[in-house]
């Protein structure tokens, strides 16, 4: 499975939903970085479920367990290992679905991949529970690059097409899990401070490098850097960013461009868009197939979902920005204070 990102960071997530623990182990993490665990505890908050009537009624502590790699406090250069305990699993939830693929959801293509061998117990290994420990790492990245200048935040920009007050948006999901239905919604990401220089042309551009480990992030459907898809209409007198000089550095008056050009920053803020699909368990009875017996039937999906992803999904996607920015700093040699 590609559960490893990274070129000189490398980061890998291990575990299923309801296995007894998910983790990840972080190679090549700078020594002598502090680490804030009241920060990291806010942070994996966010993330966690069961906080809320938005999301999944599961509730899980995530508290990661350090087993290396940080010592006193400080990180002391060996490999970081980290676990998460899954205490609120309920498997039972899914025995009645055995060789019925939910639809939109990785049971089928990993039933054919993995020979009907794939844990699929709570989406398994495919399963958003797997965004935890991505955090953990992303939470250690984010204090690295705030000791460097750098601020990495997400904000919600829309929910099911609905872009307005916190309020209007929160209905709109009360709604759809009324109707035992979903919605989807759009994620705003702007790292500032970011130096000039990260990234490589062509297929090592910090583009590519943050949509790679973004799209690991499950639910993603969409990426767009900038102006995005919106650029497609606009002249090149629209789009193009001026270059000036303000407080004796190099700028651009505008930031169509996302903070990158060429594949590698611009020393302008990273900005970028994720399109998050509807949760794709909901309690409507849906169309699927028994792969067992080869035949159409119908199914519904119990057990305990989200009715919105995109509001758990902001620290995931704050934690994948910082860890595609720290790897390439730390590549490109750049210091990096502690």
């Amino acid at each position: 499975m590609g559960s490893i990102y990274g070129k000189t960071l490398k980061i890998s997530v291990f575990g299923q939903s309801h296995s007894p623990a998910i983790g990840v182990t972080i190679d090549s993490f700078p020594a002598g970085h502090a680490v804030d665990m009241e920060a990291l505890s806010r942070f994996m908050s966010r993330r966690a479920p069961g906080r809320d009537k938005y999301s999944t009624p599961r509730r899980e502590a995530d508290v990661p367990e350090f087993l290396s790699g940080i010592k006193d406090g400080v990180t002391c250069g060996a490999p970081i290992c980290a676990v998460i305990r899954n205490t609120d699993a309920h498997s039972r939830d899914y025995d009645k679905l055995s060789g019925i693929p939910r639809p939109s959801h990785a049971d089928y293509t990993s039933t054919v991949k993995y020979g009907g061998f794939a844990d699929m117990s709570g989406g398994g290994h495919f399963s958003g529970r797997l965004t935890a420990p991505l955090c953990v790492a992303g939470a250690l990245c984010l204090g690295a690059l705030e000791r460097n200048g750098v601020k990495v935040s997400a904000s919600v920009e829309s929910i099911g097409g609905v872009s307005g007050s916190e309020e209007e948006m929160l209905s709109v999901i009360s709604d759809a899990r009324r109707d035992g239905d979903s919605v989807g919604g759009i994620i705003r990401c702007v790292a500032d401070g970011v130096p000039v220089g990260l990234g490589d042309p062509i297929f090592d551009g910090m583009e590519n490098r943050i949509a790679s480990i973004v799209f690991g992030i499950p639910g993603v459907r969409g990426i767009e850097f900038g102006r995005g898809f919106e650029a497609a209409s606009m002249r090149g007198s629209e789009h193009n960013d001026p270059f000036t000089v303000k407080d004796g550095r190099v700028v651009t008056d505008t930031n169509n461009h996302g903070g990158i050009l060429g594949g590698i920053t611009s020393g302008m803020p990273v900005d970028f868009r994720v399109a998050m699909k509807p949760t794709p368990s909901i309690g409507k009875e849906q169309k699927s197939v028994n792969l067992k017996e080869m035949r159409e039937t119908e199914l519904t999906i119990g057990g305990r979902h989200d009715p919105c992803i995109a509001l758990r999904a902001l620290p995931c996607v704050e934690a994948a920005c910082a860890i595609a920015l720290l790897d390439a700093w730390l590549e490109s040699g750049l210091p990096l204070a502690v």
